[in-house]
């Protein structure tokens, strides 16, 4: 049997270690793919320290484990009934799983499989374990298994390291597209130089909204999102003016037509409220941090407002392939990112290094097969 390398996970809150593995060989609707760059997102820390405390209902691989959510490669192999897929075929893997075969899968709302599960991270639901047994590589690791039915084809255009950040760029352009935006549309983000952020702020240029408000608290890395594009562009400092006051001066007085809110776990659940009420009526609202606190919502203003408010967890391959195709054509421009590039022996290194870089604007990656 091949043999390969792959960073586990062997205890809770412990240090990854890099350990000499079976590698996969596919299933016949599967794919091998020798992987080039796995993101190490900010929220790894989180995931394999404390998750199983915050959220036991949210299922972790039994370790050891390798983790890795974002991956990117080239198709080593491909299983007796792939047709369309081939060897040296450049990929992203998106990681959502799904039973493949539940009420919600057959209504093509894969996300909505009560087994929903993110290879190589978390998952969703009592079925998440046999996800984890059927696809046990994330990225942190020289070939994984994927699903040929969960790759996005990449140009040339696209590098390994851009393709390895979709996954958080994806979750903010399915928002975006949940909530209709498009030419003409203003979008208001809240936390928008973190990771998320800035994604959801790339995204709302390229799908051409006319008017993007960022709220941060860091000036400087706001006035570098602004740069971005100036004419379309406004940020806010938390603190230096009301929300809605802000909004409304920057809207004509209407309000946003989109409430895209980015912040994470700890974050004050007031600016979320002042998102909410500075949207139009009509206006929606969609969710993509998981900020923690519980919200007090007027629901009879917001129902007299026909105010939308919309959670939104992660993008489909259809989504990923419709990024590949903007970054191709120049209208999703991802060179802004700054990549931090680490071996797969230096992971733990590479972990450290995406907890305490600032800013959405770095993007640490590591190249297991280099």
């Amino acid at each position: 049997m091949a043999q390969m390398q792959a960073a586990r996970l062997h205890e809770v809150g412990g240090e990854f270690q890099i350990d000499e593995v079976q590698a996969p060989t596919p299933g016949p609707r599967d794919v091998v793919v020798q992987v080039k760059a796995c993101n190490v997102v900010p929220n790894l820390r989180n995931v394999i320290t404390s998750y199983s405390e915050w959220f036991p209902y949210l299922p972790l691989p039994q370790l050891p484990a390798i983790f890795g959510l974002d991956a990117a490669g080239i198709v080593s192999e491909v299983g007796s009934q792939v047709r369309n897929v081939r060897p040296g075929d450049r990929v992203y893997v998106n990681p959502g799983r799904d039973s493949g075969d539940s009420l919600a899968a057959r209504r093509g709302e894969r996300i909505n499989d009560p087994a929903y599960t993110f290879q190589g991270y978390f998952g969703f639901g009592e079925g998440s374990q046999q996800v984890f047994e059927d696809y046990p590589e994330g990225g942190l690791c020289e070939f994984m298994m994927a699903p040929a039915d969960g790759l996005v084809t990449l140009p040339d255009a696209v590098s390994f390291e851009e393709a390895c950040r979709f996954g958080y760029l994806g979750t903010s352009y399915s928002a975006l597209r949940k909530a209709q935006a498009g030419s003409g549309s203003s979008v208001l983000i809240n936390g928008g130089t973190g990771t998320l952020g800035v994604g959801a702020v790339l995204n709302a240029l390229a799908m051409g909204c006319t008017k993007v408000l960022v709220m941060a608290r860091d000036k400087d890395l706001l006035e570098r999102v602004r740069q971005l594009d100036p004419r379309r562009i406004v940020t806010l400092s938390h603190g230096e003016i009301p929300v809605e006051e802000w909004v409304k001066d920057n809207t004509g007085g209407v309000g946003a037509d989109i409430f895209i809110d980015a912040v994470g776990p700890g974050a004050p659940h007031e600016i979320t409220i002042s998102g909410i009420d500075s949207l139009r009526r009509g206006g929606k609202m969609v969710d993509i941090g998981g900020m923690s606190e519980p919200l007090p919502l007027e629901m009879f203003k917001l129902m007299c407002s026909q105010i939308s408010i919309i959670g939104s967890l992660w993008f489909s391959v259809a989504e990923g392939q419709d990024m590949a195709r903007m970054v191709e054509s120049g209208t999703l421009d991802l060179s802004v990112i700054d990549h931090h590039i680490y071996s797969l022996s230096e992971v733990n290194e590479a972990l450290a290094a995406a907890e305490s870089l600032k800013g959405g604007f770095n993007n640490v990656v590591v190249t297991p097969s280099a």
